[in-house]
């Protein structure tokens, strides 16, 4: 995979939403992958943020590259009716604008004549997974063959991801496809049989996620809406003896790559980016959380599970940044860079 992106041989590592390049610049980090958001169907979607349609993606790339780095977006448009609210994907008028809006940004890709990385749909594939009847997204109703160029492919929820595969093939061979399961209250292997339904063993790489918020915003008694509404423990243990720990994360993901099959490499995404500390919890920006600490020194525990990339950032806007961490994203890159980097598997 690295190779495909012409990027040196080790585990890549990345930056994503709430990061922005003239911060990195006046950090002197030099991301392998810098990750941007596609979000929203219909008005005010990303398709209008620059002038012409899809301008967004062409600007957004091109001053990436011109940074040394991958362009990667997130596709994230199944969430516009709200989290969990499915009824769009049954809606002619909704899924013609979605496609539609897909298909821009493949051609905007294409342009760019380039590897790109495209995570498509965060979250929607647990939803699908909730509420699709047997869990079984063969049994979801959607709009899909409507599309030129999925005119042979089934009218459900599987049919979307197999579609946006197919779309993406057809339209820019030089985008790289990584779908995102979620592992919401069942087993990594139940859940590669549904992304298999989807077209993700189809895919070029792996998606995984550790957790989208720092542990402190979550162990706070009043938090952030954003954080509010989970219960359990939150700060992984270093140790990977205590529930929850990295080593857990790891073997999930890798139960989940060999159930899905094909073999795909591993981007871990929307890596939280808080600093360690032994007291609960902290203020806005400042929660604690010891992801980047644990990944950057540990890199090689995952080079030797299948990952090629990782890519931190922020789940919320009260989420710790490279503006927010002390500079300790930049000390632990450049420690990182400075060994060699982790090999790949």
């Amino acid at each position: 995979m690295v190779a495909k992106l012409g990027k040196p041989s080790r585990v890549l590592v990345g930056l994503g939403a709430g990061n922005s390049l003239t911060q990195m610049q006046s950090q002197s980090i030099h991301p392998d992958i810098v990750d941007t958001y596609l979000v929203g169907v219909g008005a005010g979607a990303w398709p209008t943020w620059n002038s012409p349609d899809g301008a967004y993606i062409t600007y957004t790339a091109q001053a990436v590259q011109a940074y040394g780095a991958t362009p990667m977006f997130t596709f994230y448009q199944m969430a516009q009716n709200g989290g969990g609210n499915l009824s769009g994907i049954n809606d002619a008028t909704f899924m013609n604008n979605y496609w539609g809006q897909a298909r821009l940004m493949y051609q905007r890709i294409a342009a760019l004549n380039a590897p790109v990385l495209i995570n498509l749909e965060p979250d929607f594939w647990g939803f699908v997974w909730a509420q699709a009847p047997g869990h079984d997204p063969a049994q979801m109703p959607a709009v899909v063959s409507s599309q030129a160029e999925c005119s042979g492919l089934p009218n459900t929820a599987a049919g979307v991801g197999q579609c946006l595969v197919q779309m993406g093939r057809k339209i820019a061979p030089n985008a790289l496809l990584g779908f995102p399961p979620s592992f919401w209250g069942t087993s990594p292997t139940a859940i590669a049989t549904e992304m298999q339904a989807a077209g993700a063993n189809l895919a070029d790489f792996i998606v995984a996620q550790t957790s989208d918020r720092d542990a402190g915003c979550m162990e706070v008694a009043s938090p952030p809406s954003e954080c509010a509404g989970r219960t359990g423990s939150f700060y992984w243990d270093e140790a990977n003896i205590a529930t929850p720990n990295f080593h857990q994360s790891q073997s999930a993901i890798s139960d989940y790559r060999a159930a899905l099959g094909n073999g795909l490499p591993i981007l871990w995404w929307q890596t939280p980016m808080g600093v360690p500390s032994a007291t609960p919890g902290g203020t806005n920006q400042h929660y604690r959380d010891n992801h980047v600490d644990y990944m950057l020194r540990n890199t090689q525990e995952y080079g030797d599970s299948h990952t090629f990339a990782i890519v931190f950032s922020s789940g919320g806007t009260f989420q710790t940044s490279i503006s927010s961490d002390g500079g300790q994203f930049a000390r632990l890159l450049s420690q990182y860079l400075t060994q060699g980097g982790a090999t790949l598997r």
